[in-house]
């Protein structure tokens, strides 16, 4: 894990907040220069703590507004290939490898119900899935882009 100071995890937080912060100004609420700002930028995309830059879009804005979760169990001898195929996935979001009474936990988001049956459909059809369980979301009460940095 990179050594990361004050300065390189309050310039965290500002990108988090806003990824088109000027330099000029997370240089004025840091205390440094803008070149300060832009090596430091560049040391956190080299060490990979900063992964890309992106435009956190609303899905209910774009009609991605029906979230299911789906819980799996698969063959053991074929689960890495489970895994590349929900992967390959366009409205699979979210693929966590967990433990108990399931392998996989995964985050669909779709636009409709005839949408998430044909991707229940297509998740039932993997070769080396067991079953399927499914939660349809009602509400998201906190969905959090944002990673709490320790300081």
């Amino acid at each position: 894990m990179p050594e990361l100071d004050r300065i390189d995890k309050k310039l965290l937080e500002i990108l988090q907040d806003n990824a088109k912060t000027p330099y000029s100004t997370i240089a004025q609420r840091l205390g440094v220069s803008e070149a300060t700002v832009h090596l430091r930028i560049k040391k956190l995309q080299k060490l990979g703590v900063i992964k890309r830059f992106q435009a956190i879009v609303d899905p209910d804005k774009i009609g991605k507004n029906i979230i299911a979760i789906v819980a799996i169990t698969a063959v053991p001898q074929r689960y890495e290939k489970v895994l590349e195929e929900l992967k390959s996935m366009p409205d699979v979001y979210e693929i966590y490898d967990v433990t108990g009474e399931y392998y996989t936990i995964t985050k669909v988001r779709v636009s409709n119900r005839e949408e998430l049956a044909n991707i229940l459909d297509k998740i039932g059809k993997i070769e080396g899935v067991e079953s399927t369980r499914t939660m349809y979301v009602l509400r998201v009460i906190k969905e959090e882009t944002r990673i709490k940095i320790n300081s």
